[in-house]
């Protein structure tokens, strides 16, 4: 089969899966989570057997059919796609197994239903990433929101409803209020959404109004959580740790600076929107959120909200990254989403680990645990020091070409915003984990503890190692990258 031919396979299986696991629930939890780890592991394969044609510089596609004349709803598969792609269909591996530990250590109800639109939002995240135009895109990013709405509302009660409709109230507003807008926008004076090499605006539109329609996709991408359309972030913490990872590692983040990403390089075009002035709000806007976010992480005493405004700071990194406008810079764009995913889902694992074993919650009582929790606390370190940037873990790597691509457009902003926020998130990282290995408990707990259960464990050290061996073997995805860039200045 070629790629061509997977896609749609591809798409299918998520489907297939939730609704085995519906069935399988019925019968029994074992039953459930092998459907669930069979569909994750089948997903995988077929996602990176679409990757040789496209290393090779081939471009699958694959059309569903014709909505209305000029707009279809059509798959196609690129360099950051097919990088996204594998990211989210391997990580839902991971993400299984971690589930199976945590939802059964922690006695969570519902879990047939959690595992069911887990399986539903990566079929979201896979029609995002294969979108060959504007309104496919538009299309599963709406079905994201909507089927993550239940994972983040799981414990249903008060708050947990409450936050939830922060998380959709937000998400919706900004997606229909601003997204669709510039899609419509952009149909009208492109005469195309389709994503095209060198953008689809050039000679269409000029001056301070695409500035404007800059504007509209910045912040109608709500799930790229560029200040002030974060909130829903750091309301969706109510969810248990396995939706926590997904929301800021797997999909729903990820989907929303890929698709930051994908519509300046496909739609404006590189280039292009170099050269109008009125585009460099964006770099400001991206350097303000990590500031101000890596700010407000470090007056956090709560791990999961701390976690939570490092991913709003992260997420910037991409989008700064993408705003410089140079080649090098693009390509730590697309390689920090892929850094990124592997350090934060790792602390998140560490996080549910830690309350799972101790019911602990608060950056102040992790004091000592490192001995209690070794594995899950050498995995925290390699998590945060990926987040800090120093090698050698993948987090590095990004920054590198980051600070690389601004030093190639002598973007002093974005040079400053990267060493400030470093030492910033240095100043919230470094103090856990010498707490964790260096201070002494205040008082025993409750209920003597070692480890969380053995697939938690399992998950954090694989995410981790993964952390650690994006630092020394990422080539193929530097070189998939590389034709992102092709040609341009």
């Amino acid at each position: 089969m070629n790629g061509s031919d997977l896609i749609p396979l591809a798409l299918l299986l998520p489907l297939f899966g939730a609704a085995g696991i519906a069935l399988a629930g019925r019968i029994n939890a074992n039953l459930r989570e092998s459907v669930t780890l069979l569909t994750a592991g089948v997903l995988a394969v077929v996602v990176w057997s679409i990757a040789p044609e496209v290393v090779d510089g081939g471009r699958p596609a694959y059309v569903f059919g014709q909505v209305v004349p000029g707009i279809e709803i059509a798959f196609s598969v690129e360099p950051l796609g097919m990088l996204f792609a594998a990211l989210a269909s391997t990580l839902w591996i991971v993400n299984s197994i971690y589930s199976i530990g945590y939802m059964r250590g922690n006695n969570e109800k519902n879990q047939t239903r959690f595992y069911a639109f887990f399986a539903i939002s990566l079929f979201a995240a896979l029609g995002i990433a294969f979108a060959d135009n504007l309104f496919t895109l538009f299309l599963f990013y709406e079905i994201l929101t909507l089927s993550t709405y239940p994972l983040v509302a799981h414990k249903g009660d008060k708050d947990t409803i409450r936050s939830a409709r922060v998380y959709l109230g937000v998400l919706l507003t900004t997606s229909i209020g601003l997204l669709l807008p510039a899609i419509i926008w952009t149909y009208m004076v492109a005469g195309t959404g389709t994503f095209t090499v060198g953008g689809v605006l050039e000679g269409k539109l000029s001056g301070p109004l695409i500035g404007l329609l800059l504007f509209l996709y910045v912040f109608g991408i709500g799930k790229a959580a560029v200040m002030p359309v974060h909130r829903w972030l750091p309301a969706a913490m109510v969810a248990p740790t396995p939706v926590s990872a997904l929301l800021h590692a797997v999909a729903v983040v990820k989907a929303g600076v890929f698709t930051v990403t994908k519509v300046i390089v496909y739609i404006f075009g590189v280039d292009y929107l170099f050269a109008e002035p009125s585009s460099g709000f964006m770099l400001y806007a991206a350097a303000f959120t990590i500031i101000a976010a890596s700010v407000v992480a470090l007056r956090q005493t709560n791990i999961k909200r701390m976690l939570a405004y490092s991913t709003v700071a992260q997420l910037s990194y991409v989008v700064m990254a993408a705003a410089i406008l140079k080649p090098l810079a693009e390509i730590g764009a697309a390689i920090h989403i892929v850094a990124h995913a592997f350090g934060k889902i790792t602390l998140f694992f560490a996080a549910g680990a830690i309350y799972v074993a101790a019911k602990k919650t608060e950056i102040a009582e992790l004091k000592g645990i490192g001995w209690r929790m070794p594995f899950t606390m050498t995995a925290f370190t390699i998590g945060a020091l990926s987040m800090i940037g120093v090698p050698p873990t993948g987090g590095f790597v990004s920054k590198w070409y980051i600070l690389a691509g601004a030093f190639q457009a002598d973007n002093y902003v974005a040079l400053m915003t990267i060493i400030l926020s470093t030492a910033l998130n240095a100043a919230y990282f470094l103090p856990i984990v010498y707490m964790a290995w260096f201070m002494k408990e205040d008082t025993p707990p409750a209920k003597d503890h070692g480890e969380a259960p053995f697939p938690a464990v399992l998950a954090l050290c694989i995410t981790a190692a993964l952390t650690v061996l994006f630092f020394l073997f990422n080539a193929p995805a530097l070189e998939l990258e590389r034709q992102l860039t092709s040609g341009m200045r």
